[in-house]
Protein backbone atom coordinates (compact mmCIF):
# COMPACT_ATOMS: atom_id res chain seq x y z
CA UNK A 1 0.00 0.00 0.00
CA UNK A 2 2.87 2.14 0.88
CA UNK A 3 4.73 1.83 -2.43
CA UNK A 4 1.40 2.37 -4.18
CA UNK A 5 0.88 6.00 -2.30
CA UNK A 6 4.74 6.63 -3.32
CA UNK A 7 3.86 6.01 -6.50
CA UNK A 8 1.11 8.21 -7.61
CA UNK A 9 2.99 10.90 -5.22
CA UNK A 10 5.95 10.56 -7.71
CA UNK A 11 3.39 10.71 -11.20
CA UNK A 12 1.46 13.49 -9.82
CA UNK A 13 4.52 15.55 -9.32
CA UNK A 14 5.84 14.72 -12.61
CA UNK A 15 2.77 15.96 -14.17
CA UNK A 16 2.88 19.14 -12.38
CA UNK A 17 6.52 19.48 -13.37
CA UNK A 18 5.41 19.24 -17.00
CA UNK A 19 2.94 21.63 -16.79
CA UNK A 20 5.47 23.98 -15.44
CA UNK A 21 7.79 23.50 -18.33
CA UNK A 22 4.56 25.04 -20.49
CA UNK A 23 3.52 28.35 -19.37
CA UNK A 24 1.35 30.20 -21.65
CA UNK A 25 2.47 33.50 -23.41
CA UNK A 26 2.32 36.93 -21.60
CA UNK A 27 -0.27 39.24 -23.67
CA UNK A 28 1.36 42.75 -24.52
CA UNK A 29 1.76 45.20 -21.27
CA UNK A 30 2.51 42.51 -18.40
CA UNK A 31 6.24 42.28 -19.60
CA UNK A 32 8.50 45.56 -21.15
CA UNK A 33 6.45 48.21 -22.26
CA UNK A 34 5.63 48.24 -25.98
CA UNK A 35 6.25 51.80 -27.64
CA UNK A 36 4.08 52.91 -31.00
CA UNK A 37 5.37 55.62 -32.77
CA UNK A 38 3.03 58.02 -33.89
CA UNK A 39 2.88 60.82 -36.34
CA UNK A 40 5.86 63.38 -36.93
CA UNK A 41 6.33 65.78 -34.04
CA UNK A 42 3.76 64.00 -31.53
CA UNK A 43 4.36 62.06 -28.33
CA UNK A 44 4.95 58.03 -28.84
CA UNK A 45 2.90 55.97 -26.44
CA UNK A 46 2.30 52.56 -24.75
CA UNK A 47 0.49 49.95 -26.15
CA UNK A 48 -2.32 48.81 -24.36
CA UNK A 49 -2.39 45.25 -23.32
CA UNK A 50 -3.83 42.88 -25.78
CA UNK A 51 -3.14 45.54 -28.75
CA UNK A 52 -2.11 44.21 -32.31
CA UNK A 53 0.81 46.65 -33.36
CA UNK A 54 1.26 47.76 -36.17
CA UNK A 55 -2.31 46.89 -37.86
CA UNK A 56 -5.23 49.30 -38.60
CA UNK A 57 -8.77 49.16 -39.86
CA UNK A 58 -9.43 48.04 -43.62
CA UNK A 59 -11.97 51.20 -43.81
CA UNK A 60 -10.54 54.43 -45.56
CA UNK A 61 -11.87 56.96 -43.04
CA UNK A 62 -12.51 60.77 -44.17
CA UNK A 63 -9.32 61.95 -43.38
CA UNK A 64 -7.54 59.55 -45.96
CA UNK A 65 -10.20 60.71 -48.77
CA UNK A 66 -9.31 64.19 -47.66
CA UNK A 67 -5.21 64.23 -48.02
CA UNK A 68 -5.63 61.87 -51.71
CA UNK A 69 -8.14 64.53 -52.87
CA UNK A 70 -6.32 67.34 -51.73
CA UNK A 71 -3.12 66.22 -52.79
CA UNK A 72 -3.68 65.39 -55.96
CA UNK A 73 -3.90 69.15 -57.05
CA UNK A 74 -1.51 69.79 -54.80
CA UNK A 75 0.86 68.00 -57.03
CA UNK A 76 -0.99 68.77 -60.39
CA UNK A 77 0.41 72.75 -59.33
CA UNK A 78 3.95 71.16 -58.41
CA UNK A 79 4.18 69.99 -61.77
CA UNK A 80 2.88 72.78 -63.63
CA UNK A 81 5.42 74.85 -62.34
CA UNK A 82 8.23 71.96 -62.94
CA UNK A 83 7.49 71.98 -66.73
CA UNK A 84 8.38 75.78 -66.81
CA UNK A 85 12.10 75.07 -65.61
CA UNK A 86 13.42 73.71 -68.89
CA UNK A 87 12.75 76.86 -70.78
CA UNK A 88 13.46 79.17 -68.25
CA UNK A 89 16.53 78.37 -66.50
CA UNK A 90 20.01 76.63 -66.95
CA UNK A 91 20.75 76.19 -63.72
CA UNK A 92 21.87 72.25 -63.08
CA UNK A 93 20.31 72.16 -59.50
CA UNK A 94 17.13 73.86 -60.15
CA UNK A 95 16.30 71.79 -63.28
CA UNK A 96 17.22 68.33 -61.34
CA UNK A 97 15.12 69.59 -58.36
CA UNK A 98 12.28 70.21 -61.10
CA UNK A 99 13.12 66.65 -62.82
CA UNK A 100 13.17 65.00 -59.70
CA UNK A 101 9.63 66.34 -58.24
CA UNK A 102 8.06 65.22 -61.84
CA UNK A 103 9.32 61.81 -61.41
CA UNK A 104 8.34 61.40 -58.24
CA UNK A 105 4.73 62.78 -58.24
CA UNK A 106 3.25 62.13 -61.34
CA UNK A 107 3.14 58.56 -60.08
CA UNK A 108 1.27 59.40 -56.78
CA UNK A 109 -1.25 61.42 -58.42
CA UNK A 110 -1.94 58.28 -60.67
CA UNK A 111 -1.63 55.89 -57.59
CA UNK A 112 -4.18 58.70 -55.57
CA UNK A 113 -6.68 59.02 -58.58
CA UNK A 114 -7.14 54.51 -58.79
CA UNK A 115 -7.69 55.15 -55.12
CA UNK A 116 -10.41 56.93 -55.12
CA UNK A 117 -11.77 55.77 -58.58
CA UNK A 118 -12.04 52.60 -56.83
CA UNK A 119 -13.93 54.13 -53.37
CA UNK A 120 -16.42 55.50 -55.78
CA UNK A 121 -14.91 58.73 -55.08
CA UNK A 122 -14.75 61.38 -58.00
CA UNK A 123 -11.43 62.16 -58.86
CA UNK A 124 -10.73 66.13 -58.42
CA UNK A 125 -10.66 67.72 -62.24
CA UNK A 126 -7.84 70.01 -63.23
CA UNK A 127 -6.44 72.24 -61.08
CA UNK A 128 -9.52 72.29 -58.17
CA UNK A 129 -8.36 74.38 -55.28
CA UNK A 130 -11.61 74.46 -53.20
CA UNK A 131 -10.43 74.06 -49.71
CA UNK A 132 -6.58 74.09 -50.42
CA UNK A 133 -6.11 77.54 -48.48
CA UNK A 134 -3.02 77.43 -45.75
CA UNK A 135 -1.14 74.38 -48.19
CA UNK A 136 1.06 76.54 -49.58
CA UNK A 137 -0.63 76.47 -52.95
CA UNK A 138 0.67 79.44 -55.21
CA UNK A 139 -1.67 81.95 -56.77
CA UNK A 140 -2.53 82.48 -60.26
CA UNK A 141 -0.71 85.73 -59.98
CA UNK A 142 2.64 84.02 -58.36
CA UNK A 143 2.20 81.57 -61.29
CA UNK A 144 1.90 84.06 -63.91
CA UNK A 145 5.25 85.53 -62.71
CA UNK A 146 6.45 82.65 -62.98
CA UNK A 147 5.75 82.62 -66.21
CA UNK A 148 7.23 85.26 -67.25
CA UNK A 149 10.70 85.12 -65.20
CA UNK A 150 13.63 84.09 -66.85
CA UNK A 151 17.58 83.29 -65.58
CA UNK A 152 18.34 83.97 -61.96
CA UNK A 153 14.87 85.61 -61.47
CA UNK A 154 12.80 82.15 -62.21
CA UNK A 155 15.07 80.21 -60.23
CA UNK A 156 14.42 82.17 -57.30
CA UNK A 157 11.09 82.68 -57.83
CA UNK A 158 10.41 78.81 -58.41
CA UNK A 159 12.43 78.02 -55.09
CA UNK A 160 10.90 80.33 -53.36
CA UNK A 161 7.17 78.84 -54.31
CA UNK A 162 8.21 75.06 -54.11
CA UNK A 163 9.67 75.49 -50.51
CA UNK A 164 6.18 76.82 -49.53
CA UNK A 165 4.73 74.67 -51.80
CA UNK A 166 6.33 71.11 -50.45
CA UNK A 167 5.48 72.99 -46.38
CA UNK A 168 1.92 72.73 -47.13
CA UNK A 169 2.58 69.06 -48.04
CA UNK A 170 4.45 68.29 -45.14
CA UNK A 171 0.52 69.80 -43.07
CA UNK A 172 -1.19 67.62 -45.48
CA UNK A 173 1.05 64.81 -44.65
CA UNK A 174 0.49 65.70 -40.71
CA UNK A 175 -3.20 65.43 -41.22
CA UNK A 176 -3.32 62.21 -42.68
CA UNK A 177 -0.72 60.56 -40.52
CA UNK A 178 -2.91 62.21 -37.79
CA UNK A 179 -6.47 60.90 -38.61
CA UNK A 180 -5.94 58.40 -41.56
CA UNK A 181 -6.15 54.69 -41.72
CA UNK A 182 -6.07 53.09 -44.69
CA UNK A 183 -2.73 51.86 -45.63
CA UNK A 184 -1.38 52.80 -48.65
CA UNK A 185 -2.62 56.37 -48.00
CA UNK A 186 -0.65 56.13 -44.58
CA UNK A 187 2.88 54.85 -46.10
CA UNK A 188 2.46 57.44 -48.93
CA UNK A 189 2.13 60.34 -46.53
CA UNK A 190 5.00 58.82 -44.52
CA UNK A 191 7.48 58.67 -48.18
CA UNK A 192 5.89 62.40 -48.66
CA UNK A 193 7.00 63.80 -45.68
CA UNK A 194 10.70 62.33 -45.44
CA UNK A 195 11.38 62.54 -49.08
CA UNK A 196 10.03 66.55 -49.36
CA UNK A 197 11.50 67.62 -46.00
CA UNK A 198 14.54 66.51 -47.33
CA UNK A 199 13.82 68.19 -50.70
CA UNK A 200 13.16 71.48 -48.61
CA UNK A 201 16.42 71.21 -46.86
CA UNK A 202 18.54 71.09 -49.70
CA UNK A 203 16.75 73.87 -51.88
CA UNK A 204 16.69 76.50 -49.07
CA UNK A 205 21.27 75.76 -49.46
CA UNK A 206 20.35 75.78 -53.68
CA UNK A 207 18.26 79.39 -52.44
CA UNK A 208 21.07 80.67 -50.54
CA UNK A 209 24.13 80.45 -53.10
CA UNK A 210 21.87 82.51 -55.44
CA UNK A 211 23.29 85.80 -56.43
CA UNK A 212 21.96 88.35 -55.05
CA UNK A 213 19.56 90.49 -57.01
Amino acid sequence: MRALLVTVLLTSSALAACGAEAPQPSPVGTEAPVIVPQSPGATARTATPGERIGQVPATPTAADVRFAEGMIPHHRQALEMTALAANRTTTASVLGFAEQIALSQQPEITIMSDWLAALGRRVPSGHDHRGMEGYGMATEEQLKALRAAEGGVFDRMFLQLMIRHHEGALKMAEEELAGGRDQRMRLMARDMYAGQGIEIARMRKILDKLPAR
